[in-house]
């Protein structure tokens, strides 16, 4: 067994390691369920051990993106940007849902509110649109890591934010090119940014953003990239 040693990781994060989690194959098909921690060892990775999440995205009325600054106590890349908020459905009935990807799109409407602080009556089930699909895997450090078939999520409201601090140091609405530049810095290596969020905005993002108010063209319910 690897050395599992959190000692930099916030308490509320420490008992989200306890929350069980979909597992699931390469074709996104349930196949069980395990905890947050196991799914976030590398060695269980190595095993093949997969798991279901989804990234939000999330833009205000003037088509600019909102990204976050992960805490500097979360388990995984702590302290990096990324999408506007990331995370898993839950191993329980109502995350489930198959049927137009309702338990996916309720558990981002959890963590909209939870993560992010918006009010219930601002965002609801059908703002948040199931745009695709994608699959990677990345390692966070020599012992936690990613692995992950991603329900990527848009959403387009004016939303009131109270961020949790446990979640997100800090946060800001960017432009393309404001984010495009972030990008640059990362690979500069003056800031850092999440894996998913660079296989978002590169392969995702900027095709869609000057097509924002139509879309749907972009949508593919049935596909799963592989990156």
């Amino acid at each position: 067994m690897a050395d599992v040693t959190v000692d930099w990781v916030d308490e509320h994060q420490l008992q989200l390691l306890d929350q069980i989690l979909i597992v699931v194959d390469e074709n996104d098909k349930v196949i069980g369920a395990d905890t947050k921690r196991n799914c976030h060892l590398n060695e269980n990775i190595e095993k093949g051990l997969l798991h279901r999440a989804f990234s939000v995205v999330l833009f205000n009325s003037e088509k600019k993106v909102l990204i976050q600054r992960r805490s500097d106590r979360k388990l995984t890349f702590p302290g990096h940007f990324t999408d506007s908020c990331s995370s898993h459905p839950l191993s329980r009935p109502e995350e489930l849902e198959e049927k137009d990807a309702l338990g996916v799109r309720r558990a981002a409407l959890r963590r909209l509110q939870d993560e992010l602080g918006i009010p219930q009556d601002q965002v609801s089930l059908e703002d948040i649109v199931f745009m695709t699909r994608y699959h990677y895997k990345a390692k966070s450090d020599a012992v936690w890591g990613e692995h992950e078939v991603c329900y990527l999520l848009l959403v387009r409201k004016d939303v009131t934010i109270s961020s949790d601090p446990s979640e997100i140091s800090s946060f800001s609405y960017l432009t393309r090119e404001e984010l495009g530049e972030l990008l640059e810095r990362d690979t500069r290596g003056e800031v850092n940014v999440t894996p998913w969020l660079r296989i978002i905005v590169e392969r995702f993002l900027n095709m869609w953003w000057p097509y924002l108010d139509e879309v749907t063209q972009f949508v593919e319910l049935d596909k799963i990239h592989r990156v």
